[in-house]
């Protein structure tokens, strides 16, 4: 039986990957960096320190991974402030409200750093419905590690075999997989070139998993 969801937030519960590409866009410019958008694909799911680490080694750069990672949250941060089209992923909030109402326990599960996360939770009012937030930039190890999903079982209080992960990235399904937690890919209009073979359930619109949905797909325990 299902007790818990685990949220993914960029691309499942925020609309924020044009935002992230611009400000990473910016620092590469900053730095010099070619960057195709297959390498840039790669990055989706993984926090913004172990792709600083791949750039670094990538390009031979001669500066530290954690500065890139600085400039990359300033232009984030001043983006962010100046973006009023900030939306949430369309149909989520329904979905949040629904679980939360319905005694499912929230945890949010993503490679955004604490700060992005609550410049997000804050302007949506989202911290009402989750019990928890957990950054891969706060651990060891970063998407497609299971890590993050693992310790987001512990926080909801429940198996791994109660809770379910929603995610839009290949790193992020792979982590879920890997945790052996049952995953929903939501395929994003913005994560390009995502694979999701190794999702136990794929969906286009927030509608598929509805409360009264859940026993349809997700297994019994």
């Amino acid at each position: 039986m299902l007790k818990a969801v685990l949220f993914d937030m960029d691309g499942v519960i925020v609309d924020s990957e044009p935002l992230h590409r611009k400000a990473y866009y910016k620092m590469f410019a900053d730095y010099g960096l070619e960057v195709t958008d297959s390498l840039y694909e790669s990055f989706t799911g993984q926090a913004t320190l172990p792709i600083c680490i791949r750039l670094c080694d990538a390009f031979s750069l001669n500066v530290t991974p954690q500065e890139l990672v600085t400039v990359k949250r300033r232009h984030f941060k001043k983006l962010f402030e100046e973006d009023n089209a900030l939306e949430l992923i369309d149909g989520v909030l329904d979905r949040i409200q629904e679980y939360h109402r319905n005694g499912l326990t929230l945890v949010l599960a993503s490679s955004a750093s604490l700060p992005n996360i609550n410049r997000i939770f804050k302007r949506f009012d989202l911290d009402r419905y989750f019990v928890g937030k957990l950054s891969g930039a706060d651990l060891a190890a970063s998407k497609p590690h299971p890590e993050i999903f693992i310790k987001a079982a512990q926080t909801a209080g429940f198996s791994t075999l109660e809770c379910m992960v929603i995610e839009d990235s290949t790193n992020g399904i792979k982590a879920a997989h890997a945790a052996g937690i049952f995953c929903v890919a939501y395929k994003s209009v913005h994560s390009h070139n995502q694979d999701y073979q190794l999702a136990d359930y794929l969906i286009h619109d927030f509608k598929a998993i509805a409360f009264d949905r859940i026993p349809d797909f997700f297994p019994n325990v």
